[in-house]
């Protein structure tokens, strides 16, 4: 793009953009002709992808503002009108709306609600920031067709973003989210109204304790022994942060009504969208739990909890024989929900007929193998929770399968059926329950974990990650998956591949053998999985919301025996092979670069 399409994209966007502060941050870019910046900012639009819109907070086509999200929001609101044309002429369409602490909310939620309320869709906006289980819950408790939450995750603090929701609760699919986006594409014009002339009308209607209390409701309902949670919740001690989220408010009372003591991290209780200290919110990695532990450490907790900021995703962290805490991964914390949400189903005759548990296609088959000793059904899904709400919800149409447990690795669980998303505040109270369950049993989780080990073989998961960020990182990325497709790996770690499944071909074959292909069950997906010798999975997928390449490796070696001797080489081996594999995928990456 040539300097003068660039400073013409710029002078558009100032002629449009409402907002003061980013219409002002490119006009000053425009004055000091600051072309390496302009053109950052505007060498392409921020896409509406199949989920919404997620960057970085600023003016320009390429940055999260209220210019984008007010265009994004006239397209969603075009779509749902031609998709309900009969409440539409009743004027009876709904949209909730919430947001978490991430700086900019209270614009983006703002034009959002008042967008849906010029295009005659009554907009149901929470009084503050709620997490995203409970924008999911509010959109089918209130009757909605559909509803947004103002979120960019666990992304650091210069992101935001738009998540958009269909009528079940869940996030847009097939064939929604193209319909959306072609309408998002089309938007020439947005109706706006302002905000007091909304609420006067009764267009935008307020929302807060009225959900909030049903909401914690359905999770301590969900529960499977409040008896055992009565007896012994005062011996726990939790040490909880909400990363400077949403996740206090529920997490607090949840865990509090049932009679759990939990101390909060002061310094990260509130909510704060410059997250001041941590580098990213995400309860994936260590350095993010560092304050928790170590206020775990001094009141000796049975337990570290953690929430993102929209407090969809939990982490966890446990004390070992030494007092030492463990941090435990998403993998692992699915495999030890799954096993007791199987466990307590079927001890209390709850399990459904051809029960079914759904995980990404990223995620440990750690959890194949639990589930089959359950008798329950596993499937495989895209990466992305929507595609396990998605799946949840043919299931229920059809009403012959039906739905026990979702995961994915990412720190995502779904234990209840009325959300339509991950839920971090329902896992957080399964697992306190799960705690109790286990000690009274004289076990720790970890190591009931280790038990689980022994009885399905060393599960070990890892994954790799590389930021291509700016002009070149998608061409970069594209490069390295092209590579992959066309010169093909025939072994990894010193174990030969035995199928590789390229998803976005949808196929799947053998190397040896790449004419003879099989169809694959799932929409077109840029991932490429590579099936080893002895069950390791390598997988490689360019994230859907963040500038990085994405290695996942889920390696498993039996583990030969009930000794602890059996136990420790199944970890050593399993160890070496990882990083073997990593060391092979990291050369990969450098020669990209």
């Amino acid at each position: 793009m040539t300097e003068a399409e660039i400073l013409e994209r710029a002078r558009q966007y100032i002629a449009e953009e409402k907002d003061e502060t980013f219409r002002s941050e490119v006009e000053q870019l425009v004055a000091k002709k600051d072309m390496a910046e302009l053109e950052d900012r505007f060498y392409q639009s921020l896409e509406f992808g199949t989920g919404g819109l997620r960057g970085i907070m600023g003016g320009g086509t390429n940055r999260m503002n209220t210019l984008n999200i007010s265009k994004a929001t006239q397209g969603l609101a075009t779509y749902i009108i031609k998709a309900f044309p009969e409440e539409a002429k009743k004027g009876t369409l709904r949209a909730c709306i919430a947001y978490d602490s991430r700086n900019n909310h209270d614009k983006f939620s703002d034009i959002t609600a008042r967008v849906f309320a010029a295009n005659g869709i009554k907009a149901y906006l929470f009084t503050g920031m709620r997490p995203t289980p409970e924008l999911s819950f509010a959109i089918r408790e209130l009757g909605c067709k559909t509803g947004v939450v103002v979120t960019a995750s666990h992304n650091p603090p210069k992101y935001n973003g738009y998540k958009a929701y269909w009528a079940d609760g869940a996030q847009v699919v097939e064939p929604h989210d193209k319909g959306i986006i072609d309408e998002v594409n089309a938007v020439k014009e947005v109706k706006l109204i302002s905000r007091e002339d909304a609420v006067k009308q009764g267009k935008i209607v307020l929302i807060d304790k009225e959900i909030d209390d049903k909401f914690q409701a359905m999770i301590k309902a969900e529960l499977y022994r409040p008896e055992l949670i009565k007896e012994k919740a005062s011996s726990v001690k939790v040490v909880y942060t909400p990363l400077h989220g949403t996740g206090a408010m529920h997490v607090e009372k949840v865990l509090g009504d049932l009679g759990l003591n939990v101390i909060t991290v002061p310094e990260q209780r509130e909510g704060d969208g410059n997250f001041p200290t941590v580098e990213k919110p995400n309860p994936e990695e260590a350095p993010a739990l560092k304050m928790s532990v170590d206020l775990a450490k001094k009141e000796k907790a049975d337990v570290v909890m953690a929430t993102d900021p929209d407090a969809d995703r939990f982490g966890t962290a446990f004390p070992d024989k030494d007092g030492n805490y463990v941090l435990v991964s998403g993998n692992q914390m699915g495999a030890l929900l799954a096993d007791y949400v199987l466990l307590s189903k079927k001890e209390f005759n709850k399990m459904p007929a051809n029960p079914v548990l759904i995980r990404s296609i990223v995620t440990s088959p750690f959890v194949d193998a639990i589930a089959k000793s359950y008798g329950v059904t596993l499937r495989e899904v895209l990466t992305g929770f929507k595609w396990i709400a998605f799946e949840e919800g043919q299931m229920e149409a059809k009403g012959v399968e039906h739905y026990a447990f979702g995961l994915e690795e990412s720190y995502g669980y779904l234990v209840e059926t009325a959300c339509r998303d991950k839920d971090g505040v329902s896992a957080a109270a399964m697992c306190a329950e799960m705690t109790l369950y286990w000690a009274s049993k004289g076990k720790s989780l970890l190591e009931h974990l280790n038990d689980l080990y022994k009885q399905h073989g060393y599960y070990e998961d890892r994954a790799i990650s590389r930021y291509f960020e700016g002009i070149s990182g998608p061409k970069i990325m594209g490069g390295i998956m092209t590579r992959l497709r066309t010169e093909g790996l025939t072994t990894l770690g010193g174990k030969k591949v035995l199928n590789i499944r390229d998803v976005q071909q949808q196929v799947s074959f053998d190397p040896a053998n790449p004419s003879k292909k099989e169809a694959l069950p799932f929409p077109k997906s840029n991932v490429l999985q590579f099936f080893l010798e002895g069950g390791t999975i390598v997988s490689a997928r360019p994230s859907g919301t963040e500038p990085k390449i994405k290695f996942y490796i889920n390696s498993v070696v039996p583990v030969n025996g009930a000794s602890d001797e059996a136990f420790e080489n199944a970890k050593k081996d399993s160890a070496a092979l990882c990083d073997r594999i990593s060391a092979e995928i990291t050369a990969i990456l450098d020669a990209a670069c």
